[in-house]
């Protein structure tokens, strides 16, 4: 068979709708608000054809710069070679949500203010902390300790064998 090159090439997988989770879906996603300046998440909707964006495009986020009836104006950052470029366009209200990298960011920065206004009050108080790591650290390795069990042990063994005649 001749090779497929299409627009919807290879997205057998990509726009399917996992299990249980068939169907049209929810009346809240055509009610969400968005304005110009919020951060969205493009995943398009296998359910809906209509303002489906491209397969290069799902799974990216990007900024919202237009906001019309049915369609939202996004700018996202399409890399060509080696240069990035900052396209701008429109996808339905279906294939995209709001992000929540904001919302983590937010609760990031107040967590490290809030560590850094406890070092300098300890600081201005005299006491010798030690500074506050506030880059976010891989999770680390367990310290080693003893594991005592909750019941004691059984040593099970078999019978000796005897032979009787």
């Amino acid at each position: 068979m001749p090779h497929a090159r299409g627009y919807r090439a290879r997205t057998r997988h990509l726009f399917a709708k996992g299990f249980r989770n068939k169907g049209a879906g929810t009346l809240s996603k055509f009610q969400t608000s968005y304005r110009v300046g919020d951060i969205v998440d493009i995943k398009a909707n296998g359910a809906y054809h209509k303002g489906m964006p491209h397969k290069f495009y799902h799974g990216k986020t990007g900024t919202v710069f237009n906001v019309t009836r049915r369609s939202v104006g996004v700018v996202v950052n399409k890399t060509v070679r080696e240069k990035q470029f900052a396209k701008r366009m429109h996808f339905r209200v279906e294939h995209i949500t709001k992000s929540n990298v904001k919302a983590k960011l937010l609760e990031r920065i107040h967590a490290n203010e809030k560590l850094k206004a406890e070092y300098r009050a300890a600081k201005a108080a005299g006491k010798k902390v030690a500074r506050p790591l506030l880059k976010r650290q891989p999770v680390q390795p367990t310290p080693a300790h003893f594991v005592r069990p909750a019941t004691p042990v059984i040593d099970l063994q078999p019978k000796p064998f005897v032979w009787k005649l």
